[in-house]
């Protein structure tokens, strides 16, 4: 009998333990299975806030960032979009960014004079890669001053390029060509028509916003440059550089014509029919905010209601 109750004893507990392993079992399966590790190729126009919008990521993964100013009055609407862009030549431009700074400073500190319809929108850095290379930092709230500039020309040299050493101006999609010209040299356009992250991330932002109005930031050569894609200057292009130039003291152009251009990004935006126009610093290294500010200010009154 005592040989009978300790055999039942065992045979319980052995139920009892496959009971519970059975039990367990699904669940260790269902977190032994492989994950999903598929990232979607939607990366870009992820809101952080209303203030701003994270439009994309450079080669070597560092934030592309789009800040938006809208108008403070009651019942402003912000429709009209007016973009500006600096940094597409990253270190080797660093001037670009920095104005780009000061006029995010400037309508922080000065929200008023955005008109009721208006929204300002500005990339500060396009470049953050080419960019790094120059000044070793990218981070926007940063703000690098001219001492955190390289002073090696090759180092400047080889900021005008991202990581894939690329001439993103090169990259867009106005008469591309794998290769382009910068001045008298030869410069990789990408292997195709926005094969760039960063020209991806401002080509996706574009077309998704619809801006009514860009300006994009270069140097150097003094003067506000309209944009055109072999079909002639859109009529309201020709009057925001005409108000442009004439606010800001810079020298006014039809189009950019010094040596052959491929793949410009001011081209593209003419041959998408939104308005267009190529601001060149006088110089690698002064930002003449004075003179942009005055610009900036003539297109808000240009679009004001």
């Amino acid at each position: 009998m005592k040989n009978f109750i300790i055999t039942i004893l065992v045979l319980g507990l052995i139920g009892v333990g496959i009971y519970f392993l059975v039990k367990k079992l699904p669940t260790d399966v269902e977190t032994t299975q492989p994950q999903n590790t598929e990232q979607t190729e939607e990366t870009q126009n992820v809101v952080v806030d209303e203030s701003k919008t994270v439009i994309g990521q450079s080669v070597e993964a560092r934030e592309i960032t789009a800040y938006h100013y809208l108008p403070t009055q009651a019942g402003g609407t912000g429709e009209t979009e007016i973009l500006f862009v600096g940094g597409i030549h990253g270190g080797y431009s660093w001037n670009t960014s920095l104005v780009a700074y000061e006029m995010m400073d400037y309508l922080e500190t000065n929200p008023d004079i955005i008109p009721n319809n208006v929204k300002v929108t500005i990339v500060p850095v396009l470049n953050p890669d080419g960019l790094n290379k120059v000044v070793g930092t990218t981070t926007d709230a940063d703000h690098f001053t001219k001492a955190d500039v390289s002073s090696s020309q090759i180092t400047l040299t080889s900021g005008r390029f991202n990581a894939h050493e690329v001439d993103l101006n090169r990259n867009f999609d106005c008469d591309w060509q794998p290769r382009g010209l910068w001045q008298t040299t030869s410069v990789s356009g990408g292997s195709k028509q926005f094969s760039e992250p960063e020209s991806l991330a401002i080509k996706n932002y574009i077309e998704t916003s619809k801006p009514d109005a860009v300006v994009v930031w270069y140097s150097a050569a003094g003067g506000v440059f309209s944009s055109s894609c072999g079909d002639g200057i859109l009529a309201e292009t020709s009057a925001i550089t005409n108000a442009y130039a004439k606010a800001s003291g810079y020298k006014e152009y039809a189009s950019f014509d010094f040596y052959p251009t491929t793949g410009d990004m001011v081209n593209w935006l003419a041959k998408m029919k939104i308005p267009a126009i190529s601001v060149l610093l006088t110089n690698h290294s002064d930002v003449e905010w004075e003179q942009n500010r005055k610009g900036m200010e003539a297109l808000l009154k240009l679009y004001a209601n």
